[in-house]
């Protein structure tokens, strides 16, 4: 326990003075743990588990570099910023929206698995789809859904599925020999209809990219209680999208009455936005806010690494071609 307490002391999460008897885990010292574990992304419950240990025992040297790394991220991104934006921070399971220098929104985000992870990168967000539908990626498909419709066939009439050709038409699946699919391949698509229990909720938010990442609503709302959040296949899943979609709207005469009775309808309607607002996922494992707390989050993608191996080598410049012979010109 004093060891602990001189540990708290140094990165000043704990401020109160030594008690009469310093071996005693008291209230004050309980409140230093959950001060230390809120900065680290970790479920602040005063206790000193494993998780609390592995932080409490990262090196200076780590965290500095964490510091090093996520400067030299924002330097890549922070600057010439529209007055209007909306920011993902995937390490920290994050969202904001900006204006004019100011945060005006913020929720909580499920991001990918490690093994499916969200990509950084920058696009513009377009149009909104409220009760979207979601044809299942290929992969998912091969991996998931057939094997669980293999297993039993009513797995698509509960999972509110419907089989397609490529082309668009509405297939029976009772036509379909599901045992051959394992082997035989399967020329169809099959597409989740809208409803509560939809993968992507009751509205996404769509920035048409390469990596077919966007943010969307999600019916696994429990997931967000945990402080690591890496649950997706790549996509952000939103806590409060509805409150986004609000703000993004509102400019264009919707307010969430209007929006309710789109999402009660159950039809999908795709909404296009006046005035389109950039999206940028960005990755970094530290951060201060404005009254100086430093924040650390655990590097689950393990992207740090080539920074800091960037940032420790020599300096180079690249100059184009003929510039260097310029430069020796004018110094004659």
């Amino acid at each position: 326990v004093a060891e602990l307490r001189r540990r708290l002391r140094v990165t000043r999460d704990l401020t109160r003075s030594d008690p009469a008897n310093p071996e005693e885990f008291d209230s004050g010292l309980e409140a230093a743990v959950k001060h230390f574990q809120m900065r680290h992304g970790i479920d602040a419950d005063g206790k000193v588990g494993p998780r609390s240990i592995e932080e409490l025992n990262v090196p200076v040297e780590t965290r500095i570099n964490q510091l090093r790394a996520s400067l030299e991220r924002m330097r890549w991104v922070f600057r010439d910023l529209p007055e209007r934006f909306i920011i993902v921070d995937i390490a920290g399971f994050h969202a904001y929206l900006i204006e004019d220098g100011q945060q005006i929104w913020e929720t909580l985000v499920q991001v990918g698995k490690p093994y499916h992870a969200t990509p950084v990168f920058k696009d513009t967000m377009r149009y909104l789809d409220f009760n979207p539908t979601w044809t299942i990626p290929p992969g998912i498909l091969r991996r998931s859904t057939l094997p669980a419709i293999r297993k039993d066939p009513s797995y698509l009439k509960r999972s509110n599925m419907t089989v397609l050709t490529t082309s668009g038409k509405v297939v029976d699946p009772s036509t379909i020999d599901w045992a051959a699919t394992a082997t035989g391949g399967f020329p169809f698509m099959i597409r989740q209809e809208p409803g509560p229990d939809n993968a992507l909720g009751r509205v996404k938010f769509m920035f048409p990219n390469k990596y077919m990442v966007y943010l969307h609503d999600t019916p696994s709302k429990g997931l967000f209680a945990r402080s690591e959040r890496t649950f997706s296949s790549g996509c952000i899943r939103v806590q409060n999208p509805f409150d986004l979609a609000e703000l993004l709207l509102d400019d264009q005469g919707w307010d969430r009455g209007r929006i309710d009775q789109v999402v009660a309808a159950k039809k999908t309607t795709r909404v296009n936005l006046e005035n389109p607002i950039p999206v940028l996922l960005l990755y970094w494992t530290a951060e201060v806010d404005e009254d100086g707390t430093v924040f650390f989050r655990k590097d689950v993608y393990n992207r740090d690494a080539p920074i800091i191996k960037g940032l420790d080598e020599p300096f180079r410049v690249s100059l184009p071609e003929g510039t260097q012979e310029a430069i020796r010109r004018s110094y004659r």
